[in-house]
């Protein structure tokens, strides 16, 4: 199965890590063995964390693949076909069908499926193949092994990058409808900070002013200015003499 090295991909991990999940329930119901060849990190760690043998494990090729990548992973499934080890070989990737849609797939990788051919009427002729059919197909079956694999990353690793770009693009829509949600409460806390302040400052002026009048009233009548002595000054000597 191929997955990827990173996260913050959304769903195409999980996706393609419940099929896989999915065949391996299959062929235990059905008491038959399993082999788990594991491409990207997210498989492997996957796996070890349920406490499931891995065969065989690939990391760092999925983000930018390379047909290399796919020539090694083809030995290693070639080498366990051959052996006898792997009665057949299933596939498990995420097929890319657009920017927008992407699927989780599982296909037969071996042994080779044929098509059927009906028998059709009309003449027909005898071959002869140079070189030898078997010697055909002994120099095509591993280049198309890999072609196919390599096929199944390229598919994989533009799935991947197409499923981070959507999940990045809502992470950034996420976080800016955050913003906006906090930056309106902090507006109307604020606001309300200087409703509060303002009613203080009011009601203070208002107390001060209801505490001035009642100091006036309390003064007595005949300690007002105008019920004072009067104070003259002799124009002779202008020293002050009281009458």
């Amino acid at each position: 199965m191929i997955t990827s090295d990173r996260g913050m991909c959304g769903g195409y991990n999980t996706n393609v890590l419940r099929m896989a999940e999915r065949a391996l329930d299959a062929a235990r119901a059905q008491g038959q063995g399993y082999s788990i060849i594991a491409v990207g990190k997210k498989a492997i760690k996957h796996f070890r964390f349920r406490g499931l043998q891995i065969d065989a494990e690939f990391e760092g090729m999925t983000d930018q693949p390379i047909y290399d990548n796919a020539r090694d992973i083809a030995a290693a499934v070639r080498r366990r076909y051959e052996s006898g080890e792997l009665a057949s070989v299933d596939l498990s990737y995420t097929r890319f069908l657009s920017s927008g849609v992407q699927q989780a797939v599982l296909r037969r990788f071996l042994p080779l499926e044929t098509p059927a051919i009906d028998d059709a009427a009309g003449p027909s002729a005898d071959l002869e193949y140079e070189p030898s059919p078997t010697g055909i197909l002994n120099e095509i079956l591993p280049r198309y092994l890999e072609s196919r694999l390599f096929s199944a990353l390229l598919d994989s690793s533009a799935s991947e990058h197409a499923s981070r770009q959507r999940a990045m693009k809502a992470a950034t829509e996420n976080a800016e409808d955050l913003k906006t949600s906090l930056s309106r409460i902090m507006n109307r806390a604020r606001q309300d900070s200087i409703t509060t302040e303002i009613m203080e400052i009011v009601g203070g002026a208002e107390a001060m002013s209801a505490d001035k009048g009642s100091a006036h009233e309390l003064i007595p009548s005949h300690l007002e200015p105008q019920h004072a002595f009067p104070v003259h000054l002799d124009r002779t000597d202008h020293a002050p003499s009281i009458h």
